[in-house]
């Protein structure tokens, strides 16, 4: 037998927020994979080690979470006004597919950095202390992040005393700025698609729930945890070890996703697991976080627990928190109700980790209203850097 070398392909493993990613410069893939095709999938879904029945990825870099199956494309911008192009891709842990409809916030932390210590960004735009402005068009939707990164003596800065809920050890603050994150599409109305900030949703067999439908940051459905039969305040294994629990609410996500016009069938879901992201909200009201910190009522503004490619977030998602502060900023919404209603320019929400902070700026033109930035900080750090190997058989010769 004439076995054929493995692929030997430059990469980092970087944690960003509270992901961890593999991350690619375009132009170090294989040739056949630096075109979007089912090559690339290929070579991703084989990188990260799926599809795996056993759902544990042992045979590749993903950790068999939603959270640590992602991969990050990025390039240099041919953009004016942009210093990189960034791709993400949602690998699913027990299928073969790479979900390409959205974007991962948390990772969004890690692309300055990258960009920066890849040589992606030029040199001449970069000081030599302080922190580097990094203007990154996230190229699944459409929309810029600026990412400021703290640099000193012309080197990224990862060590520092930022604590982020839902990651164990501090590390350097890295300041998250989406830009225009709803998507209003050209009538001015698609942030809500159906042009309501509340509407009745009904579930085959589930029920019928009052939900906020918005494109901000990431396509969220938000539901009162009460009429879900939840506190607002569950964590993990209250339910991600409930068949039925998940079950019924893939159903609600699925009929969501119908409703916000992003599939032509519900059947289409499945395929389609990255986006919409379902949340549930609650008031305020204190609780244990899964590390064991209490968090106090006062110091939130409300509850937020959000399902990830089918299993309660063991934190949350960053672009779910850019929608609960675009959706918090709107008076009316699911979201801003639990927050207590009225105007406000940020919020501070409780998740399953711990509490997170997210701004965001809306007002009310003609009618419609405009979300034009929110804003959030995380932390990034490289994790390991050098090649990843893959079978050669995996792209074709």
């Amino acid at each position: 037998m004439n076995a054929l070398p493995q692929l030997r392909i430059p990469a980092t493993y970087m944690r960003g927020g509270t992901s961890k990613g593999v991350f690619f410069r375009l132009q170090d893939l294989p040739e056949a994979a630096r075109q979007p095709g089912p090559a690339r999938d290929a070579l991703l879904l084989r990188v990260i080690g799926s599809p795996d029945p056993y759902a544990k990825q042992i045979d590749g870099m993903g950790g068999a979470t939603s959270s640590t199956s992602k991969a990050v494309i990025v390039s240099s911008s041919a953009r004016p006004d942009h210093d990189v192009d960034y791709l993400f891709g949602q690998v699913s842990i027990d299928s073969a597919f790479v979900d390409w409809s959205g974007n991962c916030g948390n990772l969004s932390a890690a692309v300055g950095p990258f960009a920066i210590s890849s040589g992606l960004v030029d040199a001449s735009k970069l000081p030599r202390d302080g922190v580097a402005t990094v203007r990154i068009w996230q190229a699944n939707i459409g929309k810029t992040i600026v990412a400021r990164v703290p640099v000193a003596a012309g080197q990224v800065v990862e060590d520092g005393d930022f604590e982020l809920d839902g990651v164990t050890f501090p590390a350097a603050e890295i300041q998250l700025e989406f830009v225009d994150p709803a998507d209003e599409g050209e009538d001015g109305g698609r942030m809500f698609p159906t042009g309501q900030l509340v509407d009745t949703l009904e579930v085959p067999g589930v029920g019928t729930f009052p939900a906020t439908l918005i494109n901000a940051g990431i396509p969220t459905i938000f539901l009162n945890a009460a009429d879900i039969g939840y506190s607002g305040s569950e964590l993990q294994e209250a339910i991600n070890g409930d068949p039925a629990a998940l079950a019924r609410l893939e159903a609600i996500r699925a009929h969501g996703a119908l409703r916000m016009g992003l599939i032509a069938d519900v059947a289409e879901a499945a395929r389609r697991q990255h986006t919409p992201k379902l949340a549930f909200v609650a008031p305020p009201a204190g609780y244990t976080a899964s590390s064991g910190k209490p968090v106090d009522a006062g110091d939130i503004d409300l509850r937020v627990r959000a399902m990830s490619m089918g299993k309660l977030h063991h934190a949350m998602m960053g672009t779910a928190a850019v929608a609960i502060g675009t959706a918090a900023a709107i008076p009316g919404t699911l979201v801003n109700l639990a927050a207590g209603g009225g105007e406000r320019g940020a919020v501070r929400f409780g998740h399953p980790s711990g509490t997170l902070r997210v701004g965001a700026e809306a007002r009310l033109a003609d009618g419609q209203w405009i979300v034009t930035r929110a804003v959030m900080s995380r932390s990034a750090r490289v994790l390991m850097d050098g090649h990843v190997r893959v079978p050669a058989a995996t792209l074709p010769a």
